[in-house]
């Protein structure tokens, strides 16, 4: 049943309305730009229960089935929902991984018993989810996951090292892509999907810390881990298939997230309040002909990219390339994202090298973390080269 332009504009006023009345006020401690960030126990706990909070009224998981904590709703009101949360700036939702990822592919594929066990708890924050895809050694090559899944009767023992797990020491649930065949004429058979346990004997995630100072990641370190043989999601040898289905999420090109901000929200109008009273020469850095050159170019590519995400969900305007939009728009959207910082933080002059923590830092140094904490998005779900690729091979048709 189709939505009416009246439905949508009175349910806008109403999540409008309870953003307002419930945006939590700054706790007085550094918040995470990224659900890639939760590094302390203060900010996971002011995360859980701020999603709690958007789930309970409605706001998350919307689309959802109702039997498994979702609103069983049409998908176009939790995009105005999100919509709203990065208009009034409310915090990220921490659970992406789980949100966006495993809990869309659980709805898709999963069997009605994973989605009663697993989808609720998602969306309530109970469960918190982390993936087990890069290695040490097979960063961007992930059909050569070495990580070793051996069934032992009721088991699985898993044996190996994943590297870059977000929230891994938080997480209860992983999903993990293991090999259970190393014998497979082709590396991508051998390839197994699991729903693993975290919180058992053998798994060890330690965090790791960035060039920002904060946490967030972790390596996670199986030593003959058991886990349950129903954590296997479809059958042996389909790991390739699943994972690269969840990649589609990740990526951005594939529907059915539950909802919620992923990254605080800057946009190139931010960049311009920041820098009116920076100056060059007794004059503002805005009045500089160079600088507004580039300024008007950033402000086209946000446009653009903006445009390009609603002109993707017009099957008309995108025939000629199918999903052509949708699967560049990571690449396009991380790599505009980390150049518009870093012009902001040159734009500052001297004091672009202040940092966090330093009184005289602009803004208590807000553009140089988020500078930093850019390029975790441009490897986070294939490397920017790894989505060149992508687009010249899927989209373009070129040679490998």
């Amino acid at each position: 049943m189709s939505v009416t332009t009246q439905e949508k504009n009175e349910f806008r006023a109403e999540v409008s309305a309870w953003m307002k009345e419930n945006k939590p006020a700054d706790p007085g401690f550094l918040l995470p730009q990224s659900f890639m960030e939760v590094g302390s126990e203060q900010q996971l706990e002011f995360l859980r229960e701020w999603q709690h909070k958007m789930w309970t009224a409605g706001y998350l998981g919307m689309a959802w089935p109702k039997q498994y904590g979702g609103c069983g709703v049409e998908p176009v009101f939790q995009s105005i929902a999100d919509t709203e949360m990065r208009r009034q700036g409310v915090p990220i939702a921490f659970n992406i991984i789980g949100l966006g990822w495993a809990g869309p592919l659980i709805n898709d594929i999963g069997t009605e018993e994973e989605k009663a066990k697993y989808l609720k708890g998602i969306l309530s924050g109970e469960d918190i989810w982390c993936q087990g895809f890069s290695e040490p050694d097979n960063g961007s090559d992930l059909g050569n996951a070495q990580i070793r899944a051996v069934r032992d009767g009721d088991d699985y023992v898993v044996n190996g090292t994943k590297i870059w797990t977000t929230m891994g020491n938080y997480a209860k649930y992983m999903i993990l892509l293991a090999r259970t065949n190393p014998n497979t004429e082709r590396k991508y058979d051998g390839l197994s999907y699991f729903l693993s346990p975290m919180k058992i004997p053998g798994v060890d995630p330690r965090p790791i810390q960035k060039i920002t100072g904060e946490y967030g990641f972790t390596e996670t370190f199986f030593t003959d881990a058991r886990i349950p043989a129903d954590c296997l999601m479809g059958e042996e040898g389909q790991g390739w298939k699943i994972a690269m289905q969840t990649l589609q999420y990740e990526r951005g090109a594939e529907a059915g997230s539950a909802g919620g901000l992923a990254f605080v929200r800057i946009i190139i109008d931010d960049m311009i309040e920041e820098l009116h009273d920076v100056t060059r020469d007794g004059e503002s850095v805005l009045k500089d002909p160079a600088m507004r050159n580039q300024l008007v170019n950033f402000i086209m590519e946000e446009k653009a990219i903006s445009l390009g995400d609603r002109r993707a969900a017009v099957n008309a305007l995108t025939t000629e390339y199918p999903f052509s939009l949708p699967l560049s728009h990571k690449l396009r959207y991380t790599e505009y994202s980390r150049r518009m910082r870093q012009f902001a933080i040159n734009a500052q002059g001297a004091a672009g090298s202040l940092y966090v923590g330093d009184d005289e830092a602009r803004q208590g140094g807000f553009w140089q973390r988020a500078y930093f904490n850019s390029f975790s998005a441009t490897i986070g779900g294939g490397t920017s080269q790894v989505q060149n690729n992508i687009v010249g091979e899927h989209i373009l048709g070129l040679p490998k």
